[in-house]
């Protein structure tokens, strides 16, 4: 399996497929994930039906989205890695077109990550509230003291838009639907995401009129 997924699919890999023990590695970039999975879950002789899981990654430097994926045909798992989206504003496209059943998994790697799945018609929290304005998951997300003192103190986490020693000059705007609020560096409501919510009502806890 391994090359016949390198001669079918190696013009759109970043690297080589890779075999790391019952699972073959494919990293790609995210405009070229909607072909890669697309001949994956299509192409007769590869028929990887199922997915298992969808999650987001944080590297630090980049954003990632990671897939397994399973095929009758093959005793081999695949890793899809979609590497290289953008921190300011993480994009891919959706692979719910190909399994339906992905909504979920990219709903939370949403949530978690603030990755914008494009082609998810349902793209809103799945853990949060839907006017949280932070991303729990992400490495920017502060802890407001050391963490290690115990919540018997009052230690819980903080919603924070950007990294910490990283204050950007310019706030980001989250456009999906319960995305939350664009913020400025004093922690100031700018603006609000598509969804309607205004920022005073997020300000006040009120709901919109």
């Amino acid at each position: 399996m391994l090359a016949l997924i390198d001669d079918r699919l190696g013009d759109r890999l970043v690297a080589p497929a890779e075999p790391m023990g019952d699972t073959i590695e494919l990293v790609v970039r995210p405009a070229d994930l909607t072909a890669v999975m697309r001949s994956l879950r299509e192409d007769g002789d590869l028929r990887y039906e199922l997915m298992a899981d969808i999650c987001g990654v944080d590297t630090g430097v980049t954003m990632q989205v990671v897939y397994h994926l399973w095929s009758p045909l093959s005793a081999d798992w695949v890793r899809v890695i979609a590497d290289g989206l953008s921190r300011e504003d993480p994009r891919v496209p959706s692979v719910t077109q190909l399994w339906p059943g992905a909504e979920w998994g990219e709903r939370e790697a949403y949530d978690m990550f603030g990755i914008e799945f494009e082609g998810n018609r349902d793209l809103r929290r799945v853990y949060m509230p839907p006017d949280y304005l932070a991303f729990p998951l992400r490495k920017d997300f502060a802890m407001p003291d050391d963490a290690s003192r115990g919540p018997g103190e009052g230690i819980r986490n903080m919603e924070t838009p950007v990294a910490p020693a990283d204050v950007r000059e310019q706030p980001v705007l989250r456009t999906s639907a319960g995305a939350g609020a664009r913020i400025g560096a004093d922690g100031e409501v700018l603006a609000v995401a598509a969804g309607g919510t205004d920022a005073e009502a997020i300000v006040s806890g009120e709901e919109p009129a």
